[in-house]
């Protein structure tokens, strides 16, 4: 307590909100000290792949969040208030709606960020997090909904590539069936090869491989074979990347009822992790490292730190 207490001391207490296509997460606390951590599953980016568009009941199920958030950073001491968004945002013509409807609710005008903004957040959020120092250069993979982070660099990033691939997006646009069938799963596969092969980050050149965000920490649950999602136990993870492509392949076997019968899965992420592993796994068969280090620390923690300077 007296750590915490001194850490406030030299630090403002921020609150941190990430607002992607699949999730919404709060943060709040004076980094590194973190007092809470929040993630709501409100699929903000259902169907704007297809239609372009949010739609009434996914802004209104973000807007419950966004109410919850409020109150919950009312309770605390806050100094600073920053609200990113991200992929779903970007792309639906009528964000104007979602932006007035944020402001409205937290008196912050949210901040829709680009891809490479949001790239350099999940870099920060994730590398100042290790707890061991790494291998130069450090490739960052954050998987999300609607777009997938890859972000190659040391300290601060020498390369970033934001691409229009994520567990959502990918899910909605291929994978129909309950399992999936081949077909759907090789045209999945030929979505994400033709964005990677179009991003100028060189995979290959990493000599670490961290992972973060959702997708990949379900998948490190289920490469530890743990009997709940116990955020502790996975961060800072070291995996083999045979064993994560192990599971992967179980995954993509998997009706979306024994999915939701994993003990570690989110049941908002049972129906869409599928699209997000083969994202991971064509990353990782790009790599030529060995082992994929998982750190629960992502963007929302960039954006924390983003706050103090």
């Amino acid at each position: 307590m007296v750590e915490v207490r001194a850490q406030r001391a030299s630090r403002p207490t921020v609150a941190a909100i990430d607002c992607g296509t699949n999730t919404i997460k709060l943060l709040v606390g004076a980094p590194p000290a973190v007092e809470v951590r929040e993630v709501r599953m409100v699929r903000l980016g259902e169907g704007v792949d297809r239609t372009g568009r949010l739609s009434e009941a996914a802004l209104q199920r973000t807007f419950a969040a966004v109410d919850d958030y409020a109150r919950i950073i009312a309770e605390h001491d806050v100094d600073r208030v920053r609200f990113c968004a991200t992929s779903a945002s970007r792309d639906a013509e009528n964000s104007a709606e979602f932006v007035a409807g944020v402001r409205a609710r937290l008196g912050v005008e949210p901040e829709v960020v680009t891809g490479t903004e949001e790239a350099a957040l999940a870099f920060d959020g994730a590398v100042r997090a290790l707890q061991v120092a790494p291998a130069a250069p450090v490739l960052v993979i954050d998987v999300g909904g609607g777009s997938t982070e890859l972000i190659l660099g040391d300290v601060t990033p020498s390369s970033a590539c934001s691409m229009n691939i994520g567990s959502v997006r990918l899910h909605e646009r291929h994978l129909r069936s309950d399992p999936p069938s081949m077909a759907e799963v090789t045209a999945c596969v030929r979505d994400i090869d033709t964005a990677l092969a179009a991003c100028p980050v060189d995979i290959g050149a990493a000599s670490t491989l961290v992972g973060v965000a959702g997708t990949v920490t379900t998948i490190a649950a289920g490469v530890l074979d743990l009997a709940t999602y116990d955020r502790a136990a996975i961060d800072q993870a070291t995996l083999s990347l045979p064993a994560i492509h192990d599971v992967v392949d179980r995954l993509v076997r998997m009706t979306v009822a024994e999915r939701l019968a994993l003990p570690y899965m989110h049941p908002g992420r049972a129906d869409v992790i599928v699209a997000g592993a083969l994202i991971l796994q064509r990353v990782l068969r790009r790599s030529g490292v060995t082992e994929l280090v998982v750190s629960e620390a992502d963007i929302l923690d960039g954006i924390a730190w983003s706050l103090v300077g």
